[in-house]
C-alpha cells in the first residue's frame, strides 16, 4: 500500500486533531508541513484548487478537508473502507464532471424559482401599495 501522506500546517488545529487521531489509531502516515515544501504543495494546490489543510494523498488521490470529508471518523471511515475502482480515472472523472454539471443546473434552475417568486412577491406589493 502507497504510503499515505498528509499536507499540514504548523498552526492548524484540524491538521493536529487528524494526525493525533491517526496515530492513535495505528494509521501510518507520513506528515509534511506546507511552509517546508512550497513547491510541491503549490502543485497540490493546483491540481486539486483546494489550498485547505489537511489535504490528504492516500492510494494516489487527493482528498481534501470540506470536499472529501467532515471530520476525523469520517476520514477514517473513508480510509478503511476504500476499494479501489474498477474504472480508468478518465472514466471517473468524465463521469464526476457530468453529475457536477447536473447538479449545478439543478442549483441554477432552483435559484431561477425562487428569483422568480421573490420578483412575483415584490410585484405584488408594489402593486397593493
Amino acid at each position: 500500500m502507497d504510503k499515505m501522506i498528509i499536507y499540514t500546517s504548523k498552526t492548524c488545529p484540524y491538521c493536529k486533531e487528524l494526525t493525533s487521531y491517526l496515530s492513535e489509531n495505528n494509521i501510518e502516515f507520513e506528515s509534511k508541513i506546507i511552509t517546508d515544501i512550497k513547491e510541491e504543495w503549490s502543485s497540490v494546490v493546483g491540481l486539486t484548487g483546494m489550498p485547505n489543510v489537511p489535504t490528504v494523498l492516500f492510494m494516489g488521490e487527493y482528498l481534501a478537508p470540506g470536499r472529501d470529508f467532515g471530520n476525523k471518523e469520517h476520514f477514517v471511515n473513508i480510509i478503511n473502507n476504500y476499494k479501489k475502482s474498477k474504472f480508468s480515472k478518465e472514466e471517473r472523472t468524465f463521469n464526476n464532471l457530468k453529475t457536477l454539471n447536473y447538479q449545478t443546473m439543478t442549483a441554477f434552475g432552483r435559484l431561477d424559482q425562487l428569483l422568480r417568486k421573490i420578483e412575483a412577491k415584490l410585484n405584488t406589493e408594489e402593486n397593493d401599495g
